[in-house]
């Protein structure tokens, strides 16, 4: 392990190119693009639908329902369409005020929307709230998929993205090397310059690690903790993972690298950093598969 990954340079997904590789050895294929899928005309009298979730509007617009969006959280960064949306704002700080105004049939949350005494309150207005499910991983994306199908009467759209996403999981399965090969890491959170955080167990960033073949160096830890010197020099990470806006936030890997014990770790030493855009890393929606096999690619850990 040790020597592959001495042999690979310092890179981030901008600069190595990994978004746009091609999916082992092809493209992801037609049934994962997003084109022609950003804005689907709606029927008359179809529901008017608020999202509040990254993923989850990722989800509306895979299954052709983009169209319907009224209006969509400030994490619906993906397709290019859900940027031009009325923003309800931040998933997790909802406004009774803001989600009632817009008159809309249903809104589709997030597990982790809220507060939730905001979506009771909505509720008990008359605006029907669809929560989505919580936990990682692609069970829990295919469950996903199958519930936003049904509400949204795109049960064949659904069935096709399930079909599509399980392929992707199976191809992956069998091209991840096996564990003993695993390289740890450790994904630091950094989106606010004096909030830098680490993730441990239960976080999307732990589920996505495991699936690239990869483990997470922070052990004994669940959820998120600020980060220390103690803490990363233990971890001994073997790559540091961030996201390509927390290396924005923080003024890129150098400024990284001196945060609390990092330069001092196995991966800090060799400059093995990797960095990706947090919706696709972090978000367990339809482009799961591509978060995947991006990282298990710059890890090393594909066959």
């Amino acid at each position: 392990m040790a020597e592959r990954s001495a042999r690979r340079p310092l890179r981030t997904a901008a600069s190595s190119g990994l978004p746009r590789r091609a999916w082992l050895g092809g493209t992801l294929g037609a049934g994962l693009a997003w084109a022609g899928l950003a804005r689907a005309e709606p029927a008359p009298g179809a529901l008017r639908l608020l999202s509040a979730g990254g993923s989850v509007t990722e989800l509306v617009y895979r299954l052709g329902a983009g169209g319907q969006l009224v209006a969509a959280d400030s994490t619906s960064l993906f397709p290019a369409d859900a940027r031009r949306l009325p923003k309800l704002g931040y998933h997790r700080t909802l406004s009774a005020e803001g989600l009632l105004a817009l008159r809309a049939d249903l809104l589709l949350a997030a597990a982790d929307a809220g507060p939730p005494n905001v979506l009771a309150q909505v509720e008990s207005a008359g605006l029907r709230v669809l929560r989505g499910v919580p936990g990682h991983g692609f069970e829990v994306l295919q469950t996903q998929i199958a519930l936003l199908a049904r509400a949204l009467g795109r049960e064949a759209e659904g069935r096709q993205l399930a079909a599509e996403v399980e392929a992707g999981r199976a191809r992956l399965a069998a091209a991840i090397l096996p564990a003993a090969t695993a390289p740890r890491v450790l994904f630091v959170l950094s989106h606010a310059a004096g909030n830098v955080q680490v993730a441990g167990a239960g976080t999307a960033a732990q589920a996505l690690i495991e699936l690239a073949g990869a483990r997470n160096a922070l052990q004994g830890v669940q959820g998120y903790r600020p980060l220390s010197a103690e803490a990363a020099v233990a971890a001994a990470p073997d790559w540091i993972l961030g996201t390509t806006e927390g290396l924005a936030a923080l003024g890129g890997v150098p400024a990284l690298l001196a945060r609390p014990g990092l330069a001092l770790t196995p991966a800090g030493r060799a400059g093995r950093v990797l960095a990706f855009d947090a919706l696709l890393m972090l978000g367990n929606g339809p482009r799961l598969p591509q978060a995947v096999e991006q990282l298990a690619r710059g890890l090393g850990t594909l066959a």
